[in-house]
């Protein structure tokens, strides 16, 4: 033992404890994150004059020494600005990460399920075991909470005024009249933008998770959309008919099983002249680039054990792709293979997202 500790570099060690410890404190700022959309207070500080602990306590109904005891961690990590005096503020800036829900900015959704994801901690030893994922649903409703209110920002903001129009021809398919699918939906918010925004086309979303479906339709009726309908993918399926204009798939290929059943499906779904929006997380093409060119490499892989590459081992035989596992060479060999001949990367000022425009 005494000779194992000579080469040690003790400066090395001290470092990796330091980067532990560091990651520790990100896991329990995390928390207090979710504390703090889950009980209103970035909403009741955004917009307002500096607040003490006793006056954001009126305004949220809430005990004072507990919300006293946030806002002193929430400035302490930077998320707030401390005034002096006792008085605390959320700048416009951490608003619209924090606070706004209609910035393309806001990251307060992510942490939405953040109990969920950490609860199914305990149950991966096994799956890492048997080799077994858990299912999409193993989050429950509050994952798919979680999902929609991540994703939803850039939706709301970015898809129909930004994203659509760079498309070649698919706007004025879609003004005119179109028939669009969208696989693995969601919640919906997607659709029902596009929905909104062009009432003569028909609208479809495909999904197998009960629990973003029941978001999904509860989200159709308080937007009063008519021309939008879901469907459970696991008893009706996408039709291979060629009918679809326009198909998406936001953020899912990477999750599913049989990633390659769903885009042999896709393709027989589309209408000759048609086109599929792809959007994934953006990944580089190998392990080694990821290290060393993704900063968000350390978070996607983390994600991926917990939820996506679990997902896409939750059945025998899955493919297992993973949250960076369907990069841009992934994606232009899967599409290629099951007939699709043009495929187009466009940069819709993402981080997180590629985005490729595949036609037959």
């Amino acid at each position: 033992m005494a000779t194992a500790r000579q080469h040690i570099d003790m400066d090395k060690a001290k470092k990796t404890a330091e980067q532990v410890f560091g990651l520790l404190g990100g896991a329990v700022i995390s928390a207090m994150i979710y504390l703090g959309d889950r009980l209103g207070l970035y909403q009741a500080l955004q917009g307002a004059e500096p607040l003490t602990s006793e006056e954001l306590a009126r305004k949220t109904g809430l005990h004072e020494r507990w919300i006293r005891e946030w806002l002193q961690g929430q400035a302490a990590a930077g998320l707030l600005d401390y005034t002096g005096e006792g008085r605390f503020a959320l700048s416009p800036e951490g608003a619209l990460v924090l606070a706004d829900e209609n910035s393309p900015l806001f990251l307060g959704g992510g942490f939405s399920a953040l109990p969920q994801q950490m609860a199914v901690v305990e149950r991966l030893p096994e799956s890492f075991k048997s080799g077994l994922g858990l299912p999409y649903d193993a989050f429950g409703p509050e994952g798919a909470r979680g999902i929609e209110r991540l994703f939803a920002p850039w939706f709301r903001s970015q898809l129909v005024p930004v994203a659509l129009p760079k498309l070649e021809g698919v706007a004025p398919k879609l003004q005119a009249g179109a028939k669009v699918a969208d696989v693995g939906c969601g919640a919906g918010i997607a659709l029902i933008e596009m929905a909104k925004a062009f009432p003569q086309s028909a609208f479809h979303g495909y999904d197998i998770s009960k629990y973003a479906l029941a978001r999904a339709q509860d989200n159709k009726a308080k937007a009063g959309v008519r021309n939008v309908t879901f469907h459970d993918a696991a008893s009706d399926a996408l039709p291979g008919d060629a009918s679809f204009d326009f198909i998406t798939t936001f953020d899912c290929i990477h999750d599913m099983a049989h990633p390659q059943v769903v885009i042999r499906a896709i393709r027989q779904a589309i209408q000759p002249q048609g086109t599929w929006l792809i959007a994934d997380i953006h990944g580089q093409g190998s392990f080694e680039e990821n290290l060393s060119n993704n900063p968000l490499a350390p978070l996607m892989y983390g994600f991926s054990v917990l939820s996506c590459m679990s997902s896409a081992l939750s059945e025998p035989g899955g493919a297992g792709l993973g949250t960076l596992g369907f990069p841009e060479p992934v994606a232009r060999r899967m599409v290629t293979e099951v007939g699709f001949s043009r495929f187009k990367s466009h940069d819709f000022e993402n981080p997180l997202n590629a985005y490729y425009e595949v036609r037959p």
